[in-house]
Order: structure tokens, then sequence, then C-alpha cells
């Protein structure tokens, strides 16, 4: 959003702000790097809270893409279940050689550079550093994930909010086993005894 520009709050998508999921990216973190193997349905983040939490943090509507590669088939029960939580599911085929959610999410990173709208994103992935950063005019930016999986470079753009799906947005119903610093004003011994 350009800092003094009153004619962008007459856009139609001034006060939006995009939510951009990279399920592949997510779900392989989750499964290789927290789980050792694929995860469970019950142990995938809940994405209905992920699109609450967008809409509570900023206080604006949120337009939720999940971007999704379906070379063969259309995973029609998950695609039904994210459109009943209110996402727009975005199903993706190319090349096998070719990361088709990475190239759709860049696309959409770009083109939201024409729109007055916020943007944050789920992926820990780099390929996403030069569009976030190219963003970073004034309108609010964060990204979601594992912390600890993260690609550094996030924290080196200014004005990205960082955000951990499951201790900062309570994306999961049971806790996951991560090791992570634990403020002391958070520690409670109990869960380790």
């Amino acid at each position: 959003m350009s800092q003094g520009n009153n004619a962008d709050l007459d856009r139609p998508e001034a006060g939006l702000t995009y939510l951009l999921v990279d399920g592949e990216n997510i779900d392989a973190t989750l499964g290789q790097g927290i789980l050792g193997r694929r995860p469970r349905p019950d142990e995938r983040p809940r994405w209905d809270r992920v699109k609450r939490f967008a809409e509570e943090r900023w206080g604006r509507p949120v337009t939720a893409l999940f971007f999704l590669a379906c070379h063969n088939d259309l995973p029609m029960s998950f695609v039904q279940a994210l459109m009943a939580v209110g996402y727009k599911p975005v199903p993706l085929s190319g090349p096998y050689d070719v990361k088709v959610v990475d190239v759709a999410i860049q696309r959409t990173l770009q083109a939201i550079r024409e729109r007055a709208a916020d943007v944050m994103l789920v992926s820990h992935d780099g390929d996403f550093l030069a569009d976030m950063a190219a963003l970073a005019d004034g309108r609010r930016l964060a990204a979601l994930g594992f912390t600890e999986f993260r690609n550094a470079g996030f924290a080196e753009l200014g004005g990205v909010e960082l955000l951990d799906l499951e201790y900062d947005v309570h994306a999961f119903t049971e806790p996951l086993n991560r090791l992570r610093i634990i403020p002391i004003e958070e520690f409670d011994p109990a869960a380790f005894l």
C-alpha cells in the first residue's frame, strides 16, 4: 500500500489481506522435519484456525488461497474441506521438473504489488524472498510457518512479521514434538517430568 496515497483506499482490495498457503511446503516440513513420517489428517494444521487468525490478527477480511500440486488427480475431499472453511483452492499441474506451486505463488505475489492489500504467506521457502521484499512498501506482511524451518532470509526482510503456526496461530489440535527455546516466563517443568 503506498504510504500517503489516499487513492489506494478507494480501490476494491484496500483493507484486504491475502493469505497464501504453500500447502506442499507446510506438509513436507511437518512430515519430514517434525513427525518423520507422512502426517495423518488429524496432525495437519486446522486451516480454518489459520484463516481466522489472519482475520483477527489484522482485523480485516481475508482472501485465502491454498496452492496445491495436482499432477494426476484432484484430492476432492480435501478441496471440498478447504472450500467449506473459506479457502479458494488453487490446484496446479505442469511438468514434473517445475515447482508449479512456487511459480504460482511467485506470480500471485507479483500481481499483489498492483493492489492495496496486505499479505500473509504460509511457507518456509526462500524462493519467495524477493517477491516479499518487493511488497515491503508500507503494507503489512507476515510469514507463517515453523520457526526452526523458516528460511533465514525472512528475518532479514524489514517489516515482515514472523509467526509460528503452532505457538502463535494455534493451528494444531495436539502439541507437536518440537524442540524450541523456551522463554523463562513460559517454562512449565511439568511438561518435562
